[in-house]
């Protein structure tokens, strides 16, 4: 007569192996758009850095006076490197010159990117409106090219009509 020993706990290691492996790999994606979001200098561009290039072009992304406490940050264990404030806030406004632009303004809009509260107040309300004006495209565009899409569904759900009767729901809206 042969023992033979039931496991009970193997579909449930089955059922909990792929689910682990999502678990790593999705921390990993979060570790690593963290990293993407800010960067991080070397020991080398610490003490070797242009500081007002670096400002610059921290400007032409929009980038607010906050920021460079990220490179205090990076460069706070690097021995003799202190990045100079001064120099790089004389660039980056030089890049928010180009930035605070009614064109660049439409350009993110138009392109789905965020725009970021930097300019001077003077003329905002242009700015805001060249943003509007290219926001609105790219949420028509988006919509247009969602419903092109051969996944089209009207529902949410893959069948019936949208909520409130609506045949289709625009993303940009969370009826």
């Amino acid at each position: 007569m042969t023992n033979i020993i039931k496991t009970p706990h193997l579909p449930l290691l089955s059922i909990f192996k792929p689910l682990t492996v999502l678990l790593l790999m999705g921390a990993a994606l979060l570790v690593l758009s963290g990293c993407a979001t800010t960067q991080s200098l070397t020991p080398q561009q610490c003490q070797a850095s242009n500081w007002q290039e670096v400002g610059y072009v921290d400007g032409l992304r929009g980038r607010s006076g906050d920021y460079f406490g990220h490179y205090i940050n990076s460069c706070a264990s690097v021995v003799g490197a202190m990045p100079n404030r001064i120099v790089w806030e004389q660039g980056r406004q030089q890049g928010l010159k180009k930035y605070c632009t009614e064109l660049n303004a439409y350009k993110l809009g138009r392109e789905g990117y965020d725009w970021q509260p930097v300019c001077p107040l003077s003329g905002i309300k242009k700015l805001e409106e060249a943003y509007s004006q290219g926001r609105y495209y790219y949420i028509r565009q988006r919509d247009l090219d969602n419903l092109r899409s051969p996944y089209y569904s009207p529902s949410p759900f893959g069948y019936g009509s949208g909520r409130f009767g609506y045949p289709y729901r625009p993303l940009g809206y969370g009826w």
